[in-house]
């Protein structure tokens, strides 16, 4: 499977994860260019998500690419995983705490 191919399929795949923990609206982002707009996951709002699916995957690149693109309003996140390998979710210690807000329900007052 070509690099390409397998980035699509790793962001399915990333998404299916997601709804299956109840993000039922997370689907593979529309991919034209890098930045706030195309994230490779959506469907969290507040989460920028880069997803990766590599064998050696270079986390600090990855979470590089993740904040540039994320912009100032969301909080950048790499999904990734090796060939059978689960899924893992990396985010920066200061913004944990933004990303547990952006992704616990809301309760109806």
């Amino acid at each position: 499977m070509n690099s390409r191919t397998k980035g699509k399929v790793g962001e399915r795949e990333a998404a299916q994860a997601l709804r299956e923990l109840g993000f039922a609206n997370s689907r593979r982002g529309v991919q034209f260019h890098g930045g706030p707009d195309s994230p490779d996951v959506v469907g969290i709002p507040g989460v920028h998500i880069e997803v990766k699916r590599v064998e050696r995957l270079n986390i600090d690149a990855a979470m590089a690419q993740a904040r540039r693109d994320a912009g100032v309003d969301s909080v950048p996140v790499v999904m990734h995983r090796r060939n059978r390998g689960a899924w893992m979710v990396t985010v920066d210690l200061e913004r944990l705490k933004q990303l547990a807000s952006a992704v616990m329900p809301k309760e109806n007052a």
